[in-house]
């Protein structure tokens, strides 16, 4: 499938997570697209199903303490100065399940756009979109990086541990971020990017199935606008 086909059902599952109006649609979203993430390696997939289930955990336990909805105390709390009093109701347990649901399925939509998606051959073919596709490149990039930093320092017989260990990777990862955003600017300029008649490497073609993709993209923001 091409990359832009596998963008736009990405991009339809967070939008129709984000549609959702019942936690068990936004529900079934996230655990799909938990599956796909499931496929990345178990090294690179980690950080990023951490900072998303950390990410939902902090809305689901918070939303709760500072909304004030519903007619359905389950727990009355103290009175907090500008919070006011504290207290849950079952009608702020489901908005935060819904929410914190709707939050995982967005991250859980990047985290399959950066861990699975070949971005090469995305800036290759979504020309219109180029600049974002840039931008959202930087944290894999970033990533391959870190791992081949770590790589040498093994071969020389230093072992990368704990906090500081990895805190020691920032200054040279922004000197190489920096080296290869210079190194792509003058690629750019080479290629006569932002005029006419600019260079390009042919693509090749769209599929059957990449156009059934965007198809099933569009059908699925469909369904979760009016079903879920």
């Amino acid at each position: 499938m091409k990359p832009a086909a596998a963008v736009a059902l990405l991009a339809s599952l967070a939008a129709a997570a984000l549609l959702a109006t019942q936690a068990w649609g936004a529900g079934l979203l996230a655990g799909a697209l938990f599956l796909v993430c499931l496929r990345a390696p178990r090294g690179r997939r980690r950080l990023y199903l951490l900072g998303t289930g950390i990410s939902a955990l902090g809305v689901f336990v918070l939303t709760p303490l500072i909304e004030t909805i519903g007619s359905h105390p389950l727990w009355t709390g103290p009175i907090v100065p500008v919070l006011g009093q504290l207290d849950v109701t079952s009608e702020e347990l489901a908005s935060a399940a819904l929410n914190s649901l709707r939050l995982a399925a967005v991250g859980l939509a990047f985290a399959a756009y950066a861990l699975l998606l070949d971005h090469d051959r995305l800036l290759q073919t979504v020309r219109f979109a180029r600049p974002a596709a840039l931008a959202t490149r930087l944290m894999p990039t970033l990533e391959r990086d870190a791992a081949g930093f770590v790589e040498a320092l093994r071969g020389r017989g230093v072992e990368v541990t704990g906090v500081r260990g990895r805190a020691a990777l920032l200054s040279p990862l922004l000197a190489s971020s920096l080296e290869r955003g210079l190194n792509l600017a003058e690629a750019m300029e080479a290629r006569g990017y932002g005029r006419s008649g600019r260079t390009s490497t042919p693509s090749p073609p769209w599929r059957l199935r990449d156009s059934a993709a965007v198809l099933a993209a569009a059908g699925i923001v469909v369904i979760g606008a009016l079903w879920l």
